[in-house]
């Protein structure tokens, strides 16, 4: 019972000290989807990534067209063999090139809201999507910036 109390008395101090230090600091909020949509890196590079699959789809119709030109079905395996290797190579350095880029322009974005918040005073930045209550929201602020 004694043991019960003291861990009560702990778990309510503990929640004592952290929400006085919540008050004490400042916090954003921020609308990380809707920055997202507004970046014109990323705008860029869905537009890049659009134009690289119609030039994977159209060399498909190629690869495609040139297999059905094959006279006998050894033949159509064989170069459809050698098609599905090139479209594998080639697809996953469309997805490797789509992944480093992506990482990149996130920590950009990241980069980003840390430096405004720290250059605005904030100790901390929260998603707007977890945030009930409360907040400066900074969504406007960095969707200028991230242009």
């Amino acid at each position: 019972m004694k043991k019960g109390i003291v861990a009560a008395l702990v778990v309510l101090v503990a929640s004592f000290g952290m929400n006085s230090a919540m008050a004490e600091g400042k916090i954003a909020v921020i609308d990380i989807p809707a920055v997202v949509a507004k970046s014109a890196q990323v705008q860029a590079l869905k537009k890049e990534q659009q134009d690289k699959m119609k030039e994977l789809d159209n060399w498909l119709k190629v690869a495609q067209a040139d297999v059905d030109k094959q006279k006998t079905q050894e033949g159509k395996e064989k170069l459809l063999k050698k098609y599905n290797t090139d479209f594998a190579k080639k697809k996953e350095t469309l997805v490797k090139n789509y992944e480093t880029k992506l990482r990149e322009i996130d920590k950009n974005i990241t980069d980003t809201i840390s430096a405004q918040a720290k250059a605005k005073g904030y100790d901390m930045v929260i998603t707007k999507g977890a945030v009930v209550y409360g907040g400066d929201d900074i969504t406007a602020d960095i969707q200028k910036v991230i242009k």
